[in-house]
């Protein structure tokens, strides 16, 4: 196998290893060091994203790592965002929420149901993360190299708690939806595997 199949996923791995020093900055209230590394960060997600689909080097592994890069991003932006005041506190237990129970009832379906291999996010899901990163450089930015009217922050708040209470409850529709159907595909086949031994 070519070397560089291995590329998106040492991309996707090296921004994981990257929140340390984004953290520290935010902890330090160093907002523009945290924006440059927030800004390649974002940048590293669309390359690896590329690379995989131009050159056939997705795998298995891209696709647990991909996303786990992305929630301890938001996580650790949106957790100090709020200890610091910069947003209100129950926008992080929304996000929070949101995450905690599409992860939670995955893992469900994935065990209880039918076992998942490969399931891309819906246009909506997608839409969402790209305004909650934009929040977060905006923030950054914000309190260090340009500053925003308020409304425009405001708004910006406003729009990633539509968008992410939307796509959660997209997310908890669609599967509940597929786990009854599935479920009946499977008692239904049991039922005929049944029915054919005893014949």
């Amino acid at each position: 196998m070519n070397w560089l199949s291995y590329l998106p996923n040492l991309i996707t791995i090296a921004r994981i290893f990257a929140m340390i020093p984004l953290v520290w900055f935010m902890l330090e209230k160093n907002y523009e060091y945290a924006l440059y590394i927030a800004m390649i960060a974002a940048f590293s997600d669309m390359l690896d994203g590329y690379l995989a689909r131009r050159f056939g080097w997705e795998g298995r592994l891209g696709r647990i790592l991909d996303p786990i890069a992305d929630k301890i991003m938001m996580l650790c932006c949106y957790l100090l965002f709020a200890v610091q005041g910069l947003i209100p506190n129950w926008l992080l237990i929304i996000v929070l929420a949101r995450d905690i129970s599409i992860i939670t009832g995955g893992v469900f379906y994935h065990y209880a149901i039918l076992k998942v291999d490969k399931e891309s996010p819906s246009l909506l899901s997608k839409f969402n993360t790209a305004l909650q990163l934009l929040l977060i450089v905006v923030l950054l930015s914000h309190y260090s190299i340009f500053q925003f009217h308020p409304m425009v922050i405001d708004v910006l708040i406003y729009l990633v708690t539509f968008f992410t209470v939307s796509s959660g409850i997209h997310y908890v529709y669609f599967w509940s939806k597929k786990a009854v159907v599935d479920n009946k595909k499977q008692i239904e086949t049991q039922f005929k595997n049944k029915n054919n031994k005893e014949n």
